[in-house]
């Protein structure tokens, strides 16, 4: 059955390494839990308000020193651990981390007071609060899932092109290394604008549950790689001159275009929100939808579809399944399948969301404005 998947290769762990991999996460944890607390950062302030002071909550960040030094660490294996390490125990890491998320999530959401979720197992999944920081709000639960999420993501990604590597040398397929430089990339950006997530959804709305934590950490960490658990075992895939030149040219265009949407889109809202007058970029003039206190920016990437964010998503999770240059096998498809399948029902819990949110009348009146949900002409 494992053979006929085509990921084998990553149940041919000893019993002792097996055990090891089981544990992998809980040592990453740890060891990002320190390196965030000891490593210097940068206090700003968010977007959510603290109750206390009535104040916006200050943040420390560090996320880019922290994911510098994680690099090098992988790279000149200075632990000891060989880089093909986490790509070969993906599969006994998740189940650890698993298990290990669920035990931390227990304890965060049955320690605080119930809220309005009576059901404890929703309660469980979606959490009781929804900020959780400690050390003075030196460290931050939510900023902390960020850090090891995105830098473990970069890592696993570089760990299996390092065993690809390893496994076929000169007939390495180089679509394995664009995607892990398309992740690696992905979470370098993401760090050098890592103010900007201060002011997206799941910081603002979500609650600290078991699925953050898990989605967090394991998901986005161990298996938005799910895409290299079979691809890593194929070879260069032998196309002619000419269309090699295409696929290698083509995938990386494709990627910055989905990049530069969702960069764009998310950067003009956080320019919105920190600057309401500044044109965005110096060009955009912010035109946006008066609904009382707040206000709804209908202008720029935001005036072309309502969630223009999710269709760059769209656009660099198709380039990853393209990167392989195997474009018929169900592997290579998987992320691209999660990404648009979440964004398209994130959509509606948005939208519906809004319209609580702005009030009905005024969010209407921003859909009747822009008509598209997420892929302008289409959708």
């Amino acid at each position: 059955m494992i053979e006929s998947l085509g990921i084998g290769h990553l149940f041919e762990l000893s019993r002792t390494e097996a055990i090891a991999g089981f544990f992998t996460p809980l040592a990453v944890f740890a060891a990002f839990f320190v390196a965030q607390l000891v490593l210097p950062g940068r206090w700003v302030p968010g977007y959510v308000v603290d109750a206390g002071t009535g104040e916006p909550r200050k943040y420390r960040l560090n996320g880019l020193l922290v994911f510098i030094v994680a690099q090098i660490v992988w790279a000149f294996e200075l632990t000891g651990m060989p880089r093909e390490w986490f790509y070969r125990s993906s599969i006994y890491a998740v189940t650890g981390g698993t298990l290990f998320t669920a035990i931390f999530a227990l304890i965060a959401v049955y320690s605080r007071p119930p809220g309005e979720e009576k059901n404890p197992l929703l309660a469980l999944w979606d959490g009781r609060a929804r900020e959780m920081s400690f050390f003075n709000n030196r460290f931050d639960v939510k900023m902390y899932f960020y850090v090891v999420g995105g830098t473990m993501l970069s890592l696993n990604a570089l760990s299996g092109a390092a065993y690809h590597y390893e496994r076929f040398g000169a007939d390495f397929n180089p679509g394995v290394f664009l995607y892990a430089a398309f992740f690696t990339f992905y979470v370098f950006d993401y760090f050098i604008f890592e103010r900007v997530q201060l002011y997206t959804y799941d910081l603002i709305h979500e609650n600290v549950g078991f699925k953050l934590f898990w989605g967090g950490l394991v998901v986005y960490g161990w298996m938005f790689i799910l895409p290299l658990w079979g691809m890593a075992a194929y070879p260069d895939p032998g196309f002619p001159a000419g269309w090699k030149e295409v696929w290698l040219i083509g995938t990386p265009a494709l990627f910055l275009l989905g990049w530069g949407i969702g960069r764009g889109a998310n950067l003009q809202k956080y320019t919105f929100k920190r600057w309401p007058e500044r044109k965005f970029l110096g060009l955009i003039e912010p035109v946006c939808i008066e609904a009382g206190d707040r206000k709804i920016l209908c202008s720029g990437l935001w005036g072309v579809a309502r969630h223009f964010n999710y269709m760059g998503e769209g656009f660099l999770a198709l380039s990853i399944a393209l990167a392989f240059g195997y474009f018929t096998n169900p592997w290579a498809w998987t992320y691209f399948v999660f990404i648009v399948s979440f964004f398209t029902c994130r959509q509606r819990y948005d939208d519906a969301y809004c319209a609580e949110k702005y009030g009905p009348e005024k969010w209407a009146e921003y859909q009747a404005r822009v008509k598209y949900r997420i892929f302008p002409g289409v959708y």
